[in-house]
Formats: structure tokens, sequence, C-alpha cells
């Protein structure tokens, strides 16, 4: 875990702003987006792309939504240019294909991960509770996201 602590090099993601795309199937055209908001909720931060297999975040969101927990997804096209559309068309591909109603930012550069559907499980406090590959499914955390809901994980 300590390799994972270090992805937001000791910060809380509550300290960041993004640019929206998409929020509970309602267009965010952009807007700015302060991820202080999520204080208190554990969140599954996942750097996601349209033509990548791993696209299960549905079920695990549906089991846990309601819960102070939330995914945060993040299109990239940098690995083996696996998201090339351009945001109104993720945003139709998420809301059709997925029926996505959670978050969904603008498509970014993603920094020190290796490929699509890298996971980050961060806890209440914003910092990153655990760091999962490409090919661990969202469904198999799920045991850690219980764990990061049921208790304030400190470093």
């Amino acid at each position: 875990m300590g390799a994972a602590r270090s992805a937001l090099n000791g910060s809380s993601i509550h300290e960041f702003t993004v640019k929206l795309l998409l929020f509970f199937v309602q267009d965010g055209n952009g807007n700015d987006a302060d991820l202080g908001i999520y204080k208190g909720k554990v969140l599954l931060v996942v750097n996601v792309a349209s033509k990548c297999n791993y696209t299960q975040l549905t079920e695990v969101y549906n089991r846990c939504k309601g819960r102070d927990f939330e995914i945060l997804a993040f299109p990239c096209n940098q690995f083996l240019g696996q998201e090339p559309w351009d945001d109104q068309k993720i945003k139709e591909f998420a809301c059709t294909r997925f029926k996505a109603d959670y978050p969904i930012f603008q498509k970014c550069c993603e920094n020190r991960i290796k490929w699509n559907f890298t996971k980050f499980l961060v806890d209440k406090d914003g910092k990153v509770f655990d760091r999962y590959g490409t090919s661990t499914s969202s469904m198999s955390i799920e045991k850690d996201i219980e764990k990061a809901l049921g208790s304030q994980h400190n470093e």
C-alpha cells in the first residue's frame, strides 16, 4: 500500500478541481468540479476507456451507491488509443452502453499508471486506501470498499 499512497504525494484528492463531463446523466458541459464535495465518501477513482474490455463499474456502483460511496471515472486515450472519441461521444456511450450514473470527467492525460482501468480506492479523508491493476475487476475489490466504508482509514 505504500506505493499506492505515493500516487497523490501525500495530498488529499479533495484538494483538486477537475473538468466535469457527466454527472448523474446530466451534462456537465466542462464545468469545474471541486473534488472537495466528496469529503466523507469512499471513492473508486478509475481511468476508463470505451474500447477497453475492463468495463465493470456499473454493477459495483449499483451495489454500493447510497452508502457514502462514489465512482469517479476519468477517460484517457493514452494507452493504445482506446478512448478516441470526443467528450460528447464518450458521454453517449457511457449512458447508453453502461447506464453510467456516476460522475465522468473530461478526457485527460494520466500519470503514474501503466494501463487503462487502473483503480484507486480512496478513503473518506481523500487518501489512497489501495491501488488495483487493470485486470483486477471492480467486483473483486468490493470487500475493500466495504472495509473502507466501515472504517476511517488512518496512515
